[in-house]
Parts: C-alpha cells; sequence; structure tokens
C-alpha cells in the first residue's frame, strides 16, 4: 500500500527522526470532547511540505485507542439522537458562524502541513461550508410521507432515523472540505461521528472538532481518532460502527468496501480518478488554455477531481498547447504563503513518485513540453517541488496516462474526432470527473448523454457539484451506491421506517393559550 494512501505503518518518532523530533508538539486524539494523547506507543512525523521540515508529530492509535473512540460515539448516540431537530440545527448554526469567521486560521493550518496555496485551501473550507449550510436545512431533508386513512381509520406514514456511530476515513489531499462532505450531515441528522484524517496532516481535523464543542456540541458526538492502517482496520471490522464513508485510492476503497461490507456495514468508498478534459475544435480555445492549467496544476495536481488527461482533437493541438505553455511560463511554483500559484507536494516520497512517473513518461517515448523537474522554487530547497509538466503526444498504454498520478503532470492525448475522443474516455476504468469544452451545444448535450462519468463539466473544467446535489463517480471511482452529500447523504445516514398506525379514540392535553414553543 502506497503512502499517499494514510496506511503504512509508522514506527515511532524516535525511530525515525532524530532525538530533536522528541520535542516537537504532539497531534493528540480528539475523543468525548477533549485531547486525549491515547494509548498507543506510536507517533509519525507531520512536514510542513514548503520546507521540508518536521514540525509535529502525530499519534497513531492503538486497538485500545480505536475502542475508546468508538465506546464515547457509543455512549453519546441515545443523547444525540433523540435532541430535537431543532436545538441540532441551533448547534450547526452556531459551528457555521464560527467556522466562517475562524477559516483564514483553518487554511493556514492547512498550508502549513499540507502545501497547498492559502487561497486555494481557502476555497476548499468555503466548499466544506456548502456541506454544513446544507445540513442547517436538515429538517426539511429527513421530512417522511404521509397517508391519512390508508385503510378505515387507519393511517401509514415514513420516518428517517440515524444509524448511530459512523465512521469517516479521509485522505491528505482536503483535510477540510471532505470530512466535511460527511460529518455535517451525519450530525445533523443524529448521528455520532468518529473520523480518521491522514497522519500527513492531521491538524485540521482537530481544529475543526475544538470549532465543535465551542458551538455546543456534546462531547462524544465528534471524535477524532489518528493513526493508520491499524486504526482503518480497527473502524471497518468495528461491531459498534455502523457505516463507513471513505475517500482515497481505487485499490484502497475496493479494500474498505470489500472489508467494512462484510462487516455487515453500509459503505461508500469513493476511489480514483483519471478525468479527462475533451476540446472539440470549435472550442474557445483561450478559455480550454486556462481551463487545462487551472485543473491539471491547481493544488499541484493532488485532487480526485484534477484534469490529468487533455484530450485534444488534432487540428487544434498544437495551437492549444502552445497556449497552455504561455501560460505556465506565468505560474510562481513556491511557498503557499507567499502569494505563489502552486505550491509544493505533500511528502518527498509523493514528490519522488509522482518524479517517477515522469521519468517514465520521456522512457516510454511521450513529447515532454514542461519539464516540472527543472522548477526554481520560491521556497526552502528542502521543500517537495515540481512544478508543472506537459506531456504531448500521450499513449494510452503509457504508465502517465494509465494511473492515476496524482500529481502536477498533464498529458496531451490526441485524437481525430469527438467519436474517438468519446470512445477513449468510456474506455477508462475510471468514471469519477469529465469536461468538454466545445461552443456546440448539440455536441455537448451528445457528450452528456453517451458518457459514462459521474459528474461532467461543461466548459467547467472540475464539475465538483454545490452542496444539494451529491457528489461522486462511476466504475471504479465509486464502490457502494450511495454518492456523498446531498440527497444521497442523507439518505446514507439515516435508515427509513414505515409505521402503520391506528388510534381507536382521541385524547385531549391540558389548556395552554400561549403561542406555541418549538423546542
Amino acid at each position: 500500500m502506497t503512502s499517499e494512501e494514510g496506511f503504512v505503518t509508522t514506527t515511532t518518532a524516535s525511530t525515525t527522526a532524530d532525538a530533536g523530533a522528541l520535542d516537537l508538539p504532539l497531534v493528540q486524539h480528539w475523543i468525548s470532547g477533549a485531547a486525549s494523547a491515547g494509548s498507543g506507543d506510536r507517533a509519525a512525523d507531520v512536514y510542513d511540505p514548503a520546507t521540508g521540515k518536521r514540525t509535529k508529530t502525530v499519534a497513531l492509535a492503538s486497538p485500545g485507542d480505536v475502542n475508546a473512540a468508538v465506546a464515547a460515539a457509543k455512549a453519546a448516540f441515545p443523547a444525540w439522537r433523540d435532541t430535537s431537530l431543532a436545538r441540532r440545527t441551533t448547534i450547526l448554526f452556531k459551528f457555521r458562524q464560527l467556522l466562517d469567521e475562524r477559516k483564514g486560521e483553518l487554511a493556514e493550518i492547512i498550508t502549513a502541513e499540507h502545501g497547498k496555496v492559502v487561497s486555494d485551501a481557502l476555497g476548499e473550507v468555503s466548499r466544506g461550508q456548502e456541506v454544513v449550510e446544507l445540513a442547517c436545512g436538515i429538517n426539511h431533508l429527513v421530512k417522511g410521507a404521509f397517508t391519512e386513512n390508508a385503510s378505515t381509520k387507519i393511517d401509514v406514514y415514513s420516518i428517517r432515523q440515524p444509524l448511530g456511530v459512523v465512521s469517516i476515513i479521509s485522505p491528505f489531499n482536503f483535510p477540510a472540505m471532505v470530512p466535511m462532505w460527511f460529518f455535517p450531515v451525519a450530525i445533523a441528522a443524529g448521528n455520532t461521528v468518529v473520523l480518521k484524517p491522514s497522519e500527513k496532516d492531521p491538524s485540521a481535523a482537530n481544529f475543526i472538532a475544538r470549532l465543535w464543542k465551542d458551538a455546543g456540541l456534546p462531547d462524544g458526538v465528534f471524535n477524532v481518532l489518528h493513526g493508520d492502517k491499524v486504526a482503518v482496520d480497527g473502524l471497518l471490522t468495528h461491531p459498534d460502527v455502523a457505516s463507513v464513508s471513505f475517500v482515497g485510492s481505487t485499490p484502497i476503497a475496493k479494500y474498505v468496501y470489500e472489508t467494512g461490507t462484510a462487516h455487515g456495514k453500509r459503505v461508500q468508498a469513493l476511489g480514483g480518478a483519471k478525468n479527462h478534459m475533451l476540446v472539440l475544435p470549435d472550442a474557445d480555445l483561450d478559455l480550454a488554455a486556462d481551463a487545462a492549467v487551472n485543473a491539471g496544476f491547481g493544488s499541484a495536481g493532488e485532487r480526485c477531481m484534477a484534469v490529468s488527461a487533455l484530450v485534444a482533437v488534432d487540428s487544434v493541438a498544437d495551437e492549444l498547447i502552445a497556449k497552455i505553455k504561455d501560460r505556465v511560463a506565468t505560474l510562481r511554483t513556491g511557498d503557499g504563503r507567499r502569494g505563489c500559484d502552486m505550491g509544493p507536494l505533500v511528502t518527498g516520497a509523493h514528490r519522488d513518485k509522482v518524479t517517477g512517473y515522469v521519468d517514465a513518461g520521456v522512457t516510454e517515448g511521450a513529447e515532454l513540453v514542461i519539464d516540472g523537474r527543472e522548477v526554481v522554487p520560491d521556497g526552502d530547497a528542502d521543500g517537495f517541488w515540481l512544478g508543472p509538466t506537459l506531456f504531448d503526444k500521450v499513449g494510452t498504454d503509457m504508465s502517465i496516462y494509465t494511473d492515476e498520478i496524482f500529481g502536477p503532470v498533464l498529458s496531451v492525448v490526441r485524437v481525430e474526432s469527438y467519436a474517438e475522443g468519446l470512445d477513449l474516455i468510456n474506455a477508462n476504468k475510471y468514471g469519477n470527473g469529465v469536461a468538454i469544452f466545445t461552443n456546440d451545444g448539440g455536441a455537448a448535450r451528445k457528450f452528456r448523454n453517451e458518457v459514462q462519468v459521474g459528474m461532467i463539466g461543461i466548459n467547467v473544467p472540475v464539475p465538483v457539484p454545490v452542496a444539494y446535489f451529491s457528489f461522486g463517480g462511476w466504475k471504479q471511482s465509486l464502490f457502494g451506491d450511495t454518492h456523498a452529500h446531498g440527497v444521497e447523504g442523507v439518505h446514507f445516514f439515516t435508515r427509513g421506517k414505515v409505521v402503520t398506525e391506528r388510534w381507536l379514540d382521541p385524547s385531549h392535553g391540558g389548556l395552554n393559550l400561549g403561542f406555541p414553543q418549538n423546542d
């Protein structure tokens, strides 16, 4: 299992770092409303990707820590389940307010541990906040249906109820937004949560936990469990965990789905991607070039929705590539706190892995148009740097096309026509996101109908849905039947009941002339 999937078992900091690492701050678990060092004796190093320096260590959960976090969530569930929707949403609105007031602090934490530029980190928090706002309307989203007098003096109605303890296993690339795809809806619906963030950038989760406490969320409703494969397997097999929400690579998503469902859990496991962007001859090439650069190199390509395969109809490919080259020449790669356009990769190991793909692309015969290995960064020389990289004339059998690289590497695949481009996209094993750039409404409509991908952009390069629609792909980009947030997310975190009811005699309460109160 590769390091960026967050499953590598890490030894104690004292054996992986020099003695000075023992004096670094320790990111602790958050269990039952308070920080907890846990019972484990293992820790992992946390780096500032822009400097290459260790800045913290993070506790790695033992099986006992997994049990403690789940037990806290289980103990908090009955009271939270029975808390009225009115009171739940009051806390959600307060959390939303605190998140909005302090999102700048959260963005700085993300940049310091992930490496993405501050403006991108702010955008991440804002997109996650959309799901919080969706959850503030949970009253409407969990409404059932009612049929009066379905049979003589018998009424039938449906209700939706929470699952219980739910777990979230999130990746390094969006340490705030991806967890927020899940936990606002889960909490609003009456569940309690155990979040297992990536050990590469763990501090955002603890910051969010503190905001929940300040908003008045009862202890134990939201818990943070740091760790590696020990923590993940503990959550996947724990008898008191009702569901698992996962985002990561396809091999691990499949493992999570198979293991979780084998242990009786509801699972939504969002996997990898190879997102294509098809550019037709009638497209606005300036718009398409802007989009290719933004979607290919934003967040150093460490996005599951990044465009990594630019499918250009051959008649416009040369002009499009020239426009992309001009734009890339203006980009500054460097420390995300210095106003740069693109930051470093998350770890040195991941940078070396992505650089290995660049080496392989050259060896396999692709034309290297821009070599990101030669970048001169605006940042510390020891940072985990790789600049924007562009390949042309990429074959579909090359590893830079077949694999999800998860870095700033954009591959141009030339086709002769719309039909050839569509067939190429549909033949890919992934079906996460796709974009088409064209001024032909008929072609766009045809593409929307025929492409076998879950999220589609028409002249939009990163088609991440707004929160009241659902996020998720097709094919090997999703294991399970339910996407994140939106109505599908609400249904994932609730179960339906149907009640058939008859009352023989009505009952009456006492007198109360006051205006009815919602409590």
